[in-house]
């Protein structure tokens, strides 16, 4: 066998075995979290606070509401926070608009009315985005209040009694933070949301309560948590050098000694994307901001005084989306070289070694996805049907993720993407400036992998290697699904534009409020600077 040959084959092998080292990962955490949630309902949760005690026995909260061009769920979160169970001497309210369009006077209206109550609300609308989301977070820490600090984007929705039942756990004066598990408003929405909602629940029924068992490093996940503001300010307050600041204030809190608290019981009602383009622009955001986290925290994390335990999940979680780009090498470099080498030389018995690969490396995702089912639901056999479409959309994410991961390594810095949120509209009303718009090159690319992986699949049908067929066939179609689904959704914003640039000039702001021409001219400027 020629040198070339052995290089093909051996990095092939090397990355679909570093693949299924994270695998087996995900095993290991389906399991432990079986124990660990069982343990955790056992306990007790300490006693809910007593909203009808005299104000000062409770604590001073400040809950934060960050938002940027949030028309449609605006109204929805300042309602839901305003209707919380806490007495208003107690409680302050900051609405942090970033918004560029109309937004901002709808808050403006909306908390006025409130403020005409009694309660102490604030809109602080600033005219620029500096820093994004951890830069409105940071400039408004200076007027904040509260001891505590909850967080809710906008398009969540807190139970009236979500700072009573987390607000015990602070009596611990070493606790910095208290996260709840995210529920979902809109699951049966479509296929895309209901496979979305069972990734979500994979996170917070098995990562979170399993490191959070296990007494290891775990994240904050942006919204529905509780901060103490001391905690925040120990650790270095909120940066914007990376698109996941609320990953990177919780490892370098957490490196400061803070402990960490997760309540699955304690659920926040969320809106899941329900277009691919939305989705997809999430998925990068979070996966490129995971990586910028391993490279600027991940050497102190190996060299700070903690356990190796603790050093080893981090180093898990913060690598996770690698290996998006190990797949996304090994599918366009070497895999389909490997199978010819394989046949020319006569190792088709090597063909055979990619059946245990492939299905450890694909059903260790689906036990890990049924495994939340069970653990949170207590039934898994009503979800069995979706199964395989999960597992493709987790394949079909791989050029999305795999360019997310290659930017960060690099160093090549991108803006934050809000994710659009539809609210109680049907997302086909949306104007195009709350709609995601997803790579084109990227759309095409995944056809492309969609044809590759079909090629594959149909050289392994012409060899008999029957097995090894369904798997390529699922990886094939979750990139014909990733990628034809933005080109659709492309296509149809395409379609309204234009449709709606044939209406009657009176007629072509249907779905958006009057915008003066001072406020259009401010936007535009606000978006000059974001860019």
């Amino acid at each position: 066998m020629s040198v070339f040959a052995v290089i093909i084959l051996s990095v092939h092998y090397l990355l679909v075995g570093v693949l299924c080292i994270y695998g087996a990962h995900r095993i290991y955490h389906s399991l432990s979290a079986r124990k660990i949630l069982a343990t955790l309902n056992s306990l007790t949760p300490p006693a809910a606070l007593d909203a009808a005690a005299p104000p000062n026995q409770l604590p001073m909260v400040t809950v934060q509401t960050p938002m940027y061009n949030e028309k449609f769920v605006a109204k929805r979160i300042i309602d839901a926070v305003a209707a919380m169970d806490y007495p208003r001497e107690r409680l302050q309210i900051q609405v942090i608009d970033d918004s560029t369009d109309e937004s901002s006077e709808i808050v403006a209206a909306h908390v006025a009315g409130y403020q005409a109550q009694g309660f102490d609300i604030r809109h602080i609308h600033r005219r620029n985005r500096r820093g994004y989301k951890a830069g409105a977070l940071a400039d408004a820490m200076a007027d904040v209040k509260g001891e505590f600090i909850a967080i809710f984007d906008a398009d969540f929705i807190p139970q009236p009694d979500f700072l009573l039942r987390a607000l015990p756990h602070f009596t611990d004066k070493n606790v910095g933070l208290v996260q709840s598990r995210w529920t979902y408003l809109n699951t049966p929405k479509n296929m895309l949301t209901r496979l979305q909602s069972i990734m979500l629940d994979a996170h917070f029924g098995v990562e979170q309560v399993t490191r959070f068992g296990q007494n290891v490093f775990f994240n904050f996940n942006g919204t529905a948590g509780i901060w103490r503001k001391e905690t925040i300010n120990d650790a270095g307050g909120w940066r914007a050098d990376t698109l996941t600041e609320d990953t990177d204030l919780s490892y370098r809190a957490q490196i400061k000694g803070w402990k960490f608290i997760y309540r699955p019981d304690i659920g926040c009602p969320s809106e899941i994307p329900d277009n691919m383009s939305a989705f997809k622009l999430q998925q990068h955001r979070w996966a490129k901001g995971a990586i910028e986290v391993m490279r600027k925290l991940l050497p102190s994390i190996l060299a700070a005084d903690v356990p190796r335990r603790v050093k080893v999940e981090a180093s898990f979680h913060l690598t996770g989306n690698l290996s998006y780009l190990f797949m996304f090498i090994d599918s366009v470099f070497f895999l389909l070289p490997s199978v010819y080498i394989r046949e020319d030389m006569g190792f088709n018995i090597l063909a055979w070694l990619d059946l245990p690969i492939f299905a450890f490396a694909s059903l260790s995702h689906a036990w890990f996805f049924l495994s939340s089912q069970t653990q949170l639901y207590g039934r898994v056999m009503n979800k069995l049907y979706i199964l395989p479409a999960l597992l493709a959309t987790s394949i079909g994410l791989g050029v999305n993720n795999g360019r997310a991961v290659i930017e960060a390594l690099v160093g090549y810095k991108t803006g934050f993407a809000r994710t659009p949120k539809s609210g109680d509209q049907n997302s086909h009303i949306m104007q195009d400036s709350y709609r995601a718009n997803s790579q084109k090159w990227s759309n095409y690319f995944e056809l492309f992998m969609f044809a590759l992986y079909g090629t594959y699949a149909g050289f392994a049908a012409l060899n008999a290697y029957w097995l090894v067929v369904p798997f390529l066939a699922l990886f094939s179609c979750g990139f014909l699904y990733t990628g034809l689904s933005s080109l659709i959704e492309a296509h149809q914003r395409r379609r309204q534009t234009k449709l709606q640039l044939n209406l009657p000039k009176e007629s072509q702001n249907i779905y958006e409020e009057p915008v003066s021409p001072r406020k259009a001219e401010t936007s535009a400027q606000s978006l000059a600077i974001a860019e």
